[in-house]
């Protein structure tokens, strides 16, 4: 039997350290793994019907309900079925069609996460698909093999569409790509949606709710793994490949296993790594993905949990100090692995996976700045909100503000940002707000190539389409802009913590010749 202690202790952390931030949630909760659970749902697995030199999709977006609990009733958005959708195939250099309906009685948009597409194409908070139209965006697909995701981007319900459940994974393959991996999808090769939610009483969804809900995003206190709530996983071979996916609105996981054995991380946002990277402990912020291989040839039960973080942020009066340092704190269980005897062989993984061209940063012709400012309460650096509460840089006073960037709110008939067509710039992320912000750049993958003048860590050394940004950050990406040109249409650039995107702190950029 998994204990706590035994957890705790299998990950180096103390019983003083969890008594101080790392409690594990109440066995009374409805987060409690029960002797039973549930056998993890696999998404349905859709690889569209190849017509006319075209892979055609067809989802239908629509309202739904489904039995997160037993006997009660939630209802739901989802494509082409009650809670999330398929799992869509793509594969490189193969071009795609997707018929998309919107049956869910309000405006909406499907973003293609990670795809570097022309702006037509992109999904964003200016593709609307109204009450009953349907939409057919249209690209080829050039991303290398790895794990992306489809998801609302309405603007300013983004959060709330997304919470219901309008969202999915997709799998990009690549015919060229040599290398031997598991790949039998549901079988060695899961699906692993994680979410956290919160219910009402009578099993409905809670959407903020409270106001530290409107401050650091929506955090539930029940996990949904593609949305199964208390999940478990039966593995028929030695060697398990899971695609993680933080499909949450606002909440990081630092995933683990609860005898801390290691694994290793294969690939993040845009593919695979050059070499597979050995961890015990991985950290994902929303939106960002990973692929992970974990060997369980031992036939011991072992359980997936998220570890929380320990807060450092200081003690001072006020709501904010209390949210800062609860944040991410709390322990979770995520997936039961029940263990067997007899599993099949499975291949190791390979010593090489990828070669990936390292951009220089000679190759880049401009710098810009990106400066990730909330408010809400917390007087961040250069806001100008109203009240009169003090300022420390990184947070801390009182008196109202807004969620920015470079101190504007995100405006649909404003243009932030003009870049020469055929260019590779470096971004400079900075942060003065207290909080971490996820930042995520549309069209396509960038490269991370520093965190406050460090080289960044192994697992970041891939292609990647979000990338932390803690409070008193200063993290630099480099990203070539080719291929599309369009002096109307702009992409986004946006925080990934859902509720503060709807909330203002996103910006578009343009592509111009």
């Amino acid at each position: 039997m998994i204990t706590r202690r035994k957890a705790l202790k299998a990950l180096g952390i103390s019983s003083l350290g969890a008594s101080t931030g790392l409690v594990m949630p109440s066995l009374a909760t409805a987060q409690a793994v029960s002797d039973q659970g549930n056998p993890l749902r696999i998404p349905q697995l859709a690889e569209g019907e190849l017509t006319n030199n075209s892979r055609q999709f067809q989802l239908r977006l629509q309202r739904g309900s489904r039995n997160f609990f037993a006997d009660t009733a939630t209802a739901t958005f989802g494509i082409n079925g009650d809670y999330l959708g398929p799992t869509l195939r793509f594969r490189r250099n193969e071009a795609v069609s997707l018929h998309i309906q919107n049956g869910l009685g309000e405006p909406t948009t499907l973003h293609w996460h990670g795809f570097h597409l022309p702006t037509s194409a992109d999904g964003g908070p200016h593709d609307v698909i109204a009450i009953g139209d349907t939409w057919n965006p249209q690209f080829t697909v050039v991303q290398f093999a790895g794990t992306f995701w489809y998801h609302s981007h309405m603007l300013n319900t983004a959060g709330e569409q997304v919470y219901k459940g309008l969202a999915g994974m997709i799998i990009v393959e690549d015919d060229e790509q040599q290398i031997e991996l598991p790949s039998a999808y549901g079988v060695d090769d899961i699906p692993l949606l994680i979410q956290d939610r919160r219910f009402n009483d009578d099993g409905s969804f809670q959407y903020m709710s409270t106001y530290e809900d409107t401050v650091v995003g929506m955090r539930g206190d029940v996990i949904l793994v593609n949305g199964t709530r208390q999940p478990y996983f039966v593995p028929t071979t030695k060697l398990v490949r899971f695609r993680l996916l933080n499909a949450a609105n606002a909440r990081t996981f630092v995933f683990a296993f609860s005898d801390g054995r290691e694994f290793q991380q294969i690939a993040s946002d845009g593919g695979c790594l050059e070499t597979a990277v050995t961890m015990n402990q991985l950290e994902l912020s929303p939106a960002e993905r990973a692929e992970i291989v974990v060997d369980f040839s031992d036939g011991q039960d072992v359980r997936l949990i998220s570890v929380g973080k320990v807060s450092n942020f200081p003690e001072f009066p006020g709501a904010m100090s209390v949210m800062m340092r609860s944040l991410n704190t709390q322990n979770f269980d995520i997936l039961d692995i029940r263990g067997q005897g007899r599993l099949q062989d499975s291949a190791p993984v390979p010593d090489r996976l990828a070669s990936i061209y390292r951009l220089p940063e000679a190759a880049a012709t401009n710098t810009r700045t990106f400066r990730l400012s909330m408010g809400a309460g917390m007087r961040s650096g250069d806001d100008r909100g109203p009240g009169t509460g003090s300022r420390n840089g990184n947070g801390g006073g009182h008196g109202g503000g807004n969620f920015s960037i470079n101190g504007r709110r995100m405006d649909m008939n404003y243009i932030n940002e003009r870049i020469q067509f055929n260019t590779t710039e470096i971004w400079e992320l900075t942060n003065n707000s207290p909080m971490m912000h996820p930042f995520h750049v549309h069209n396509g993958q960038f490269q991370v190539l520093d965190r406050n003048g460090q080289q960044p860590p192994a697992n970041e050394m891939g292609w990647k389409d979000t990338v932390r940004v803690g409070s008193g950050e200063l993290v630099r990406i480099i990203m070539r802009f080719t291929d599309f040109v369009d002096e109307k249409n702009p992409y986004m650039y946006h925080c990934h913590v859902l509720e503060h995107e709807d909330r203002g702190m996103m910006g578009q950029f343009l592509i111009v010749e």
